[in-house]
């Protein structure tokens, strides 16, 4: 595949999210990526932060929503407030992506983008800067590149990706076609799929050109192609650029990047990333993050425990007391109180999504 014009490489982070499998700390008003959850710095910061020296700030775009935005710019500064991309209410992937495609097609036609979230922890950056630097080299040769995780355990909340040949042959970065996306299995399944050595985990993170990206969406997605393209002609004038976006987004149907492009897609490779990735999306996976004390407790705010095994309590104010349980989530914030088996902690969205049929807002 021939090399085109090298152009400039864009960090794109997804700070959309609500968070609702970490509720009650994350609310639409104060989603996970804002909250200190591990250390001193929030998820979005830590984001941020990791990016350099690889990105500049001016080289760094949020796509987000509008109420977001308050959230998210004071924490970092140094990002101006014209890189946040700012969705009128979310489509998903496919279209915040897409969104963020035109912007960048506007800045740079030739423009490399890279695919972040704000949710994910990271814990060797040396080896993610490298992994950004080769799947860089691809995406400039046309491949849409994608960053997957060796598995350490037969998890069935993540989707798989199968690898194919290998298109080059450095032992410290590999990269594979991809043979087959495959959306989350059941227990068996993955299983299978780990014990079998040519699958990893999908990270959801992404690096490409963005007129590739484009290409993509205008094969597959062709209505949405045709919408974005009205949007991307208005970007000229602010005001007319507001009012179109404000008119075609609603009429824009939800996809996911998976499922819209991806899985359809062609040139499609991936890269496996040694990078202690963990995906913070569930109170199990924050637990896996944190310190346990002797008992394999992890135990955040006043707290008092007797026989108590394998528990996250997590609170900020009142005094968290717990006598003979195990495998428990406790969360307790000034409105809510969450108590849940540990196995059933991809539930809690479930508690989410019955608040909102019942139009108790106050609590979501």
């Amino acid at each position: 595949m021939a090399r085109r014009e090298r152009g400039m490489y864009y960090a794109v982070i997804m700070a959309g999210g609500s968070g609702t499998r970490l509720w009650p700390m994350s609310r639409r008003n104060r989603p996970k990526q804002s909250l200190k959850l591990i250390g001193e710095r929030t998820l979005f910061q830590q984001a941020v932060d990791r990016l350099s020296p690889v990105f500049p700030p001016d080289r760094i775009l949020v796509v987000t929503k509008s109420a977001h935005v308050p959230l998210l710019q004071p924490q970092t500064p140094d990002l101006i407030i014209d890189n946040f991309i700012v969705e009128p209410l979310g489509r998903g992937t496919a279209p915040a992506l897409g969104l963020a495609a035109v912007h960048l097609r506007q800045r740079d036609p030739d423009a490399v983008m890279a695919v972040l979230t704000a949710d994910h922890c990271i814990a060797d950056i040396p080896a993610f800067h490298q992994v950004l630097a080769g799947a860089q080299s691809a995406a400039e040769e046309g491949y849409l590149v994608t960053l997957g995780i060796p598995p350490t355990f037969p998890a069935t909340g993540y989707g798989y990706i199968q690898k194919g040949e290998i298109l080059s042959g450095e032992s410290d970065q590999p990269v594979y076609r991809v043979k087959r996306f495959t959306e989350k299995p059941d227990a068996q399944e993955a299983a299978e799929m780990v014990s079998g050595g040519e699958f990893l985990w999908n990270s959801g993170m992404f690096i490409w050109r963005a007129s590739r990206l484009l290409e993509e969406l205008q094969r597959q997605m062709p209505g949405f192609h045709s919408q974005l393209l009205e949007v991307e002609a208005s970007m000229r004038d602010p005001r007319e650029y507001a009012a179109t976006l404000a008119r075609v987004w609603p009429q824009v149907g939800e996809q996911t990047i998976d499922y819209g492009v991806m899985e359809g897609a062609r040139n499609t490779v991936v890269i496996p990333a040694r990078i202690g990735w963990i995906d913070v999306g569930s109170w199990s996976s924050l637990f896996d993050l944190l310190p346990r004390d002797p008992a394999g407790n992890v135990l955040i705010g006043p707290h008092q425990t007797v026989d108590t095994r394998d528990t996250l309590v997590m609170g900020a104010k009142r005094l968290i007391a717990t006598i003979g349980v195990d495998n428990l989530v406790i969360v307790d914030t000034d409105d809510a109180l969450l108590v849940c088996a540990k196995e059933r902690v991809q539930d809690v969205r479930i508690i989410v999504k019955q608040l909102e049929n019942a139009k108790h807002t106050e609590w979501i």
